[in-house]
């Protein structure tokens, strides 16, 4: 009867180890008819990107905060957000994400739009031009637990720099 047990523990735990890696079904819907769906650009990409679905060109100035749509709404399986991200290629131009990352919660079905910030030059967004990385990422619920005391560490209060700059 334990040989029993052991395989059907061994069996639920192979099936929560498949569960866990399966790739999550996102769904997408456009909002506008020249939203282009994300996709990821290779093979090894760990983020889709995100396009710019907007009617008209738009100017970024340096020091510029703007949300620029995608034309997408999104719904993520419960457990799950999608993390809004610079692209690299942007971000060495001084273009980022302004809440980077920018979280959509698995609620949401609203219209994803990228918060995008200039830090460097005039940057001018056209329809079709790819945003933003998009990371589908599993979540967690915590527990939130009021405490009176909570457990000394060596690093303790130190944070901004207090563990140094030099490796």
């Amino acid at each position: 009867m334990s040989d029993l047990k052991t395989l059907a523990r061994i069996t639920a735990l192979e099936f929560l180890v498949e569960e866990l890696i399966k790739a999550p079904k996102v769904k997408f819907k456009k909002l506008h008819v020249d939203a282009v769906l994300p996709k990821y650009q290779t093979d090894g990409a760990a983020a889709m990107d995100l396009v710019a679905c907007v009617d008209e060109s738009v100017t970024l100035w340096p020091g510029a905060v703007v949300a620029i749509p995608t034309g997408l709404a999104i719904e993520l399986p419960e457990g799950y957000e999608a993390q809004v991200r610079p692209r690299s290629g942007l971000a060495l131009k001084g273009i980022s994400v302004a809440n980077s990352p920018g979280t959509v919660d698995a609620d949401y079905r609203g219209e994803v739009k990228v918060i995008m910030r200039n830090m460097g030059e005039m940057l001018i967004v056209h329809k079709g031009d790819r945003i933003a990385q998009l990371v589908i990422a599993r979540v967690a619920r915590a527990e939130v637990v009021e405490a009176v005391d909570l457990t000394d560490t060596a690093r303790g209060e130190g944070g901004f720099g207090s563990t140094g700059v030099r490796a």
